[in-house]
């Protein structure tokens, strides 16, 4: 049997991207590559893992180097490929013959292909969970204009992500961009999806496709195979809170659903200032897909300040520095905390371009303020065989 959190893997103890204790092998979809390595400050306990860098988790994409690719005699013996990146041909490329699925109506379509694993396949059940989180949860920050949420199975998040999807006003709110990191191709821009349609258990979302005619007319874009978008999570995990905060308006709204790969801090400027005059437009809501610190032995990462206590108090505290920054809406000083304590917060580009997306609306006036609702973690490492995804939800306002 194989584990949902990565089907390259056999069946472990934790769950989709959650960490339980010490149980389980190394996970491929949480575990950040290019930020091994130990920051300064106080001590980190060496990784005994003896993988290469090509085999951990690829959440920072630009650090995957050409060894990721198969030889082509492994090619042969294997037809899927390590890069699904296809350029396709202008202006709406679809992705090669045979790659996209098609409905009676002509229209193509995504399957939710983590549902039954990462969350419940039923429609029925799935819409009770959601309802039940959104329930114990107040609308304090609402009409949101962006969010920040997890992206974790919702065993592990689907409480914490209610904070955030509670903020949005589906009476205001007619398109939604989703900003999710790569986390199984090397991508050093953005990418758009070659179908039309994302299903979910509870209803079928459509994409905007007036709107990536619009990005992909910038040149700043390449385009995903169907392989590459069904593999990944980092979108998908948003789509059913989505479909659910947005059910009284579901005919009234389309979706743009944008990966974000490992970009440069000149290349979420760029991206950032692209995005704003979207942002600006009160009808536009932004979800930004990240979780937080990922800690421990199979993450390659273990920092420790032992000034704050447990290990867990420790994870806490570095998350909320990043956070508290973040509500600074400073792209500068984000980046400067992640080349410090270089913390594994999986969606860091995808936050880097909305806060210059932020940044560049500031200058022209425009009064935002961000605040993070909820916190929490998969659970509270004690010691150092244990591991955890930390989550936190946020809103931001304009004034």
């Amino acid at each position: 049997m194989l584990c949902p959190c990565s089907p390259q893997r056999p069946n472990c103890s934790h769950g989709p991207c959650g960490a339980r204790g010490s149980g389980g092998g190394a996970r491929s979809r949480d575990n950040p590559a290019g930020l091994a390595g130990y920051p300064p400050g106080p001590p980190a306990l060496p990784s005994p893992d003896p993988r290469p860098e090509s085999a951990r988790h690829h959440g920072d994409t630009a650090r995957q180097s050409a060894r990721t690719l198969p030889s082509p005699r492994q090619a042969r013996r294997n037809p899927r490929p390590a890069l699904r990146l296809a350029p396709p041909p202008a202006p709406l490329p679809r992705g090669g013959a045979g790659l996209v699925r098609r409905c009676h109506t002509g229209c193509s379509g995504r399957e939710a292909s983590h549902a039954g694993s990462w969350y419940t396949a039923s429609g029925p059940q799935l819409n009770a969970q959601l309802e039940g989180w959104l329930s114990q949860v107040q609308s304090t920050k609402r009409p949101a204009r962006a969010i920040i949420a997890p992206h974790a199975g919702y065993t592990y998040c689907g409480s914490c992500a209610a904070h955030a999807y509670k903020q949005v006003d589906p009476n205001i709110t007619r398109k939604i961009f989703i900003l999710g990191p790569s986390h199984h191709v090397p991508l050093s821009r953005c990418a758009l999806s070659s179908v039309d349609i994302y299903r979910t258990p509870l209803y079928d979302l459509r994409i905007d496709q007036k709107i990536y005619g619009e990005l992909w007319k910038t040149g700043m874009f390449e385009r995903m195979s169907l392989q590459t978008d069904e593999d990944e999570h980092s979108i998908e995990m948003h789509l059913p809170y989505t479909a659910k905060a947005m059910e009284s308006h579901k005919d009234e709204f389309t979706i743009i659903p944008v990966l974000v790969g490992a970009l440069s801090e000149s290349k979420e400027q760029e991206f950032g200032k692209l995005f704003s005059k979207y942002l600006a437009d009160p009808s536009n809501l932004f979800v930004v897909s990240s979780d937080f610190c990922h800690w421990g032995q199979r993450f390659r990462y273990s920092y420790y300040d032992e000034s704050q206590g447990e290990i867990y108090r420790s994870i806490e505290h570095l998350d909320k520095m990043g956070m508290s920054i973040i509500e600074q809406l400073d792209p500068v000083s984000f980046s400067n905390y992640l080349k410090k304590y270089h913390n594994t917060i999986c969606g860091r580009h995808p936050i880097g371009v909305l806060l210059n997306a932020i940044n560049e609306l500031q200058k022209n006036g425009m009064n935002m303020s961000f605040s993070f609702l909820n916190y929490a973690q998969s659970s509270q490492c004690r010691n150092w065989q244990d591991s955890s995804v930390s989550y936190a939800a946020g809103a931001l306002m304009v004034h």
